[in-house]
């Protein structure tokens, strides 16, 4: 056994099958013919000297040289994008890639920091998703970017956070509502008020429940909604009041098509944090995005 005969481009196409526990889904993710990654697997697996999958049924399995294996090429993996990162940050900031997973409420801020930070460095290669809190949380577990954007830090999760803008929480309703245009409102004339509310775990709804748990009672839930957008179209047409972030009612409520409540304790601020994993090495590009965010960022709620 010489692995000095094993190439990278094998070990790559190793690892692949490993994590899909398929030889066909591996080719399709690196675009490789099945018979050209079963031939390079084939010829890994005679320079290791064991086999390194094993196959029961229609399903395929690590062997334990192969299991051993596909730890050394996660290691191997993790150590050259380490180096492509050194590489990069000797070149300077202008060169790089950045990945970002933003919380869906947030595109309607990050984004525009975003383009203005790809404008100032164009060199920079951008990846950025959007997606609920679940998904975030579950890609920060796994280190699959370099930073993550969300309103509330996993306190379950050994991560640095650092707070960069306020995200004030606002109470919107139909125009025709019979509270709008009432000046400080109390919190209990809400009581009985029908509420459209985010999924399950969502920061914004834990912060609204709070609130109002503070106030001695607890929301009367008419639906639940994943989607800010679905949530807005649902309260205009009269379902029933909403507690969200207001950078995302700014059009709506210009427009005339929702309208701010004035409940004695709104806004109810909350922070956008930037978090990511304690002990992690941000790259070049990572670092400057990040002080690039508490450069530009919105200016504090009074």
């Amino acid at each position: 056994m010489n692995l000095r005969h094993a190439t990278l481009h094998q070990l790559r196409i190793f690892l692949a099958v490993a994590r899909h526990s398929s030889f066909a889904r591996a080719a399709e993710e690196l675009h490789l013919s099945p018979p050209t990654l079963s031939l390079q697997v084939k010829q890994l697996s005679e320079t290791v000297g064991q086999p390194l999958f094993e196959q029961l049924g229609k399903k395929i399995y690590l062997t334990a040289a192969g299991k051993t294996l596909a730890e050394a090429c996660e290691d191997i993996e993790s150590r050259m994008a380490c180096l492509s990162e050194d590489l990069a940050a000797l070149q300077g900031v202008e060169r790089g890639s950045l990945k970002l997973a933003i919380l869906t409420t947030v595109k309607y801020t990050v984004p525009k920091l975003l383009g203005g930070f790809c404008a100032a460095h164009p060199g920079i290669e951008v990846a950025m998703l959007v997606g609920n809190r679940e998904k975030l949380l579950q890609r920060l577990a796994n280190n699959e970017d370099d930073l993550y954007i969300m309103g509330q830090p996993p306190e379950q999760m050994d991560v640095v956070s650092e707070a960069f803008a306020d995200n004030p929480l606002v109470l919107v309703a139909p125009p025709d509502h019979p509270l709008s245009g009432k000046r400080k409102i109390a919190p209990s004339r809400l009581k009985n008020e029908p509420f459209i509310l985010r999924e399950p775990g969502s920061g914004t709804r834990l912060t609204a429940e709070k609130f109002f748990a503070s106030q001695g009672f607890t929301l009367k839930n008419r639906l639940e909604v994943s989607s800010n957008e679905a949530i807005k179209q649902t309260v205009a047409g009269g379902l029933g009041l909403a507690v969200l972030s207001a950078t995302t009612v700014v059009s709506e409520i210009a427009l005339g098509e929702l309208v701010q409540l004035d409940v004695v304790g709104f806004p109810l601020i909350r922070r956008w944090h930037v978090v990511y994993p304690r002990g992690k090495r941000l790259s070049a590009a990572a670092l400057a995005f990040k002080d690039w965010l508490f450069e530009h960022r919105p200016q504090p709620v009074a």
